[in-house]
């Protein structure tokens, strides 16, 4: 293997899984010939509705479920032709939260690191206790810990073979938004370390806090592969809110062609697309029509409208 660095974290061409039906039973067709490559350094977001295929894809690159076609990598390194290099590649931080609970954290990772080898000399324990903010909880029972630091613990845990690349699987499930702040820090900074990340997430706020590169999958296939910023772009639809001086009885005929709502009697909601027109010039349509304004504002679209307009009406 070449000792330079790749262009992709994760490479897949053309995977495919398809779980075998039992006894009278359909058979599930769950990646369907997929082509994704992870950018080295990366954030990158893999959105998708239950059943999309996110759990597939992670659990063939993890090694626990067979592929039925197509080739991946893993850091350069072939999942097929060498397995055991392939695993060592990647960190995984699942759903479900597994800390044995009279383990502290600095045993817990301890005993992690012995599963993979990393000779007693070559941990750095602490290091990655400070990395996700525990240190002050080094010792203590892994069960006095809250679900946010659990959390955290488990992205250390993921970490003792220090892997370039670390997936998390739904990493802030069940965890309000004060703690899942603190583990968006921690990604942030194992990021800034170089270590490339892959967020499966049904928090679309979470995607667009963190990610700057997203896939939406539905029905295990690819619907969208963009930059956050180019996924924002492509959805420029705006909705302006206007509320005027008087109150009016109707909407004028100029707006007809602009989506409008009457919100109240002084307020109207109108949609536009920013790309082809400007608030000057839908100002210039409401002064045109003789309306008075005292106040407006817009709102962009965000993610969660991106989503579903992509996984909308898709067919299984």
């Amino acid at each position: 293997m070449s000792s330079s660095l790749p262009d992709y974290a994760i490479e897949a061409q053309g995977l495919d899984k398809t779980y075998r039906a039992e006894g009278k039973g359909e058979s599930k067709h769950a990646l369907k010939s997929i082509n994704l490559n992870v950018p080295r350094g990366s954030i990158f977001g893999l959105l998708g509705p239950n059943g999309a295929g996110k759990s597939t894809f992670i659990n063939i690159l993890a090694g626990m479920v067979m592929k039925t076609g197509g080739t991946a990598k893993i850091w350069g390194i072939d999942i097929d032709k060498d397995p055991r290099n392939a695993r060592g590649a990647i960190g995984i931080v699942p759903q479900e939260i597994s800390l044995d609970a009279f383990f502290s954290p600095r045993e817990i990772l301890g005993v992690q690191a012995g599963l993979y080898g990393v000779p007693k000399g070559e941990r750095y324990t602490d290091g990655l206790l400070n990395l996700v903010g525990l240190m002050d909880k080094a010792d203590a029972y892994s069960r006095t810990l809250s679900g946010g630091m659990k959390r955290r613990l488990m992205v250390a845990k993921a970490m003792v073979h220090s892997p370039p690349v670390l997936i998390l699987d739904e990493p802030t499930a069940g965890v309000d938004i004060e703690l899942r702040q603190g583990l968006w820090d921690a990604v942030r900074a194992l990021n800034e370390k170089g270590v490339t990340i892959v967020l499966t997430t049904h928090y679309l706020k979470e995607a667009e806090e963190l990610c700057d590169r997203i896939a939406i999958i539905n029905h295990g296939e690819i619907v969208a592969n963009k930059s956050k910023s180019d996924l924002l772009k492509q959805l420029d639809l705006k909705d302006m809110y206007v509320t005027f001086e008087k109150e009016i009885d109707n909407i004028p005929d100029a707006l007809s062609a602009y989506n409008v709502e009457k919100i109240d009697d002084t307020q109207i909601r109108l949609s536009y697309h920013s790309n082809k027109t400007s608030v000057q010039e839908m100002l210039g349509l409401l002064s045109s029509a003789g309306l008075s304004i005292r106040d407006i504002s817009t709102q962009e679209s965000d993610l969660e409208d991106i989503f579903l307009s992509f996984t909308r009406n898709k067919a299984a």
